[in-house]
């Protein structure tokens, strides 16, 4: 058996500190550090039990909630859309080509808001209460192959319960 060196006794250290704190408090200190994932139903495929969920393996109205302001993100904070949320996912396109747009965020907007009126039902200037935002590739991940933009729109006062397809609002 190999002695420990002082960090590798440290992380031990840690990880037994960690686990009996969560034993202790009930587990939420292991559910803030590794916060669970979130799960789809079988038949529907839609999010059943909130948690994260990863970027790039989100679907058309999937819902979601705020997490802080982050210029990249790799997961949303999942939720069943019968439940209170920030956002909802209404469409998913790839950009083309294979350099990296100088105006990816004119492109990332004018496919989001070809989308809008079919989704909400009356087009984006006549929308007073309903707003979007897209999810797109930074140069990173674009290098990497990620070509998806995630379109999501939130209504502007209040976290809504449901689906916002159809608002015509």
């Amino acid at each position: 058996m190999t002695a420990l060196r002082a960090p590798a006794r440290f992380a031990l250290t840690a990880v037994v500190s960690i686990s009996a704190i969560a034993v202790l408090s009930g587990c939420s200190v292991l559910e803030n550090i590794f916060p669970a994932q979130a799960e789809r139903d079988d038949e529907t495929q839609e999010i059943s039990e909130g948690g994260q969920q990863d970027v790039f393996e989100v679907a058309v109205g999937d819902c979601f909630n705020d997490e802080g302001d982050s210029s990249e993100i790799s997961d949303l904070p999942a939720v069943p859309c019968t439940e209170p949320h920030d956002n909802e996912i209404y469409y998913l396109f790839d950009l083309p080509g294979d350099e990296f747009p100088a105006d990816i965020d004119a492109q990332s907007d004018a496919g989001c808001l070809a989308q809008f009126a079919a989704f909400i039902g009356v087009e984006y200037d006549v929308s007073t209460q309903i707003d979007y935002f897209p999810i797109q590739p930074t140069a990173e991940t674009w290098e990497a192959g990620d070509r998806e933009v995630i379109c999501s729109v939130y209504d502007i006062a209040a976290q809504t319960t449901g689906t916002l397809a159809g608002a015509a609002r």
